[in-house]
């Protein structure tokens, strides 16, 4: 049990300012691989929260349609960023490839910049609470830097140069533009479907009916879900919970066994592809994208 937290030990020796990509790298790809993963779900479903978004994606059928590859397009280019660098070369493709389905529209910046802090703080917030520990400061401020730098390589604006008053923003952000509409329904409906179709039949219902527990009263509000069963949040409860202890206890067999596929509409991937085929389509009619990183 004490060899669990020797990374830990290792990261807290390092400055989360200019150790931000090592330090971010090893939270997300090592201590909490899976629990990362799924903060970085909620994070995608906060964001069909502001109409404006939910509207953009639901008026062009992403996620309607092809909800895993928008899905596997997010995952792919900000794992390139996370694994290389983003200034390594395919952390620049992969940059180039995002700004590249962003500039077919007029998003505004403060829209930009709220998708951004979805991925600072959404996963934190569930590893926070569900995962085998905390997240360290270490590793909060190096997520901040991370993507704020990342931020910066997207040309967002007025990006905040300290984590609390990111996470403010946050918050404030989300009360005044979080509205409930039928086009977030839509979409929120479209990645339920999705996060749920990961496991066979018949798991996928039981899943499906579980998965709303993940997100907060005011989340399940605005997307129009109900509110899930005293059943399903304790099932969800034990789930997540027996996950924590088991991690804690054999986190090398967990990870073996909850293992998924890189990405599922690119089989093979990273062999055998060039990052320019990853992203939204081109065309007479491009893909309309919402901010992924």
């Amino acid at each position: 049990m004490q060899n669990r937290y020797a990374t830990l030990r290792y990261l807290q020796t390092l400055d989360p300012a200019s150790d931000h990509e090592l330090i971010h790298r090893i939270s997300s790809d090592r201590e909490f691989p899976w629990d990362y993963g799924r903060g970085l779900e909620v994070a995608i479903w906060r964001t069909c929260c502001v109409p404006v978004i939910s509207e953009m994606l639901d008026g062009t059928g992403e996620f309607a349609h092809r909800a895993q590859k928008r899905y596997d397009d997010t995952r792919i280019l900000l794992g390139e960023m996370v694994k290389g660098g983003y200034d390594s070369e395919r952390g620049r493709q992969a940059l180039r490839q995002i700004n590249r389905a962003h500039s077919h529209f007029d998003i505004a910046n403060e829209d930009m910049l709220y998708v951004l802090s979805t991925f600072v703080f959404e996963p934190i917030r569930w590893i926070d609470r569900w995962s085998w520990r905390r997240v360290s400061t270490v590793e909060k401020l190096a997520a901040f830097h991370f993507f704020v730098a990342t931020g910066k390589r997207m040309n967002i604006k007025q990006l905040p140069t300290d984590y609390d008053k990111f996470e403010l923003f946050n918050r404030d952000y989300e009360q005044r533009m979080f509205r409930p509409t039928a086009s977030n329904h839509r979409v929120g409906t479209s990645l339920l479907k999705l996060y749920s179709s990961w496991y066979p039949r018949p798991l996928d219902s039981l899943v499906a009916a579980t998965l709303p527990c993940r997100l907060d009263g005011q989340a399940r509000r605005m997307l129009g879900f109900a509110h899930p069963p005293a059943w399903a949040r304790a099932l969800n409860r034990l789930g997540l919970r027996g996950h924590a202890l088991a991690e804690r206890i054999a986190p090398k067999p967990v990870a073996r066994l909850l293992a998924r596929p890189t990405a599922r509409t690119y089989p093979g991937y990273p062999v055998g592809y060039d990052l320019s085929q990853i992203g939204p389509a081109t065309g007479n009619t491009p893909a309309r994208e919402l901010p992924s990183a």
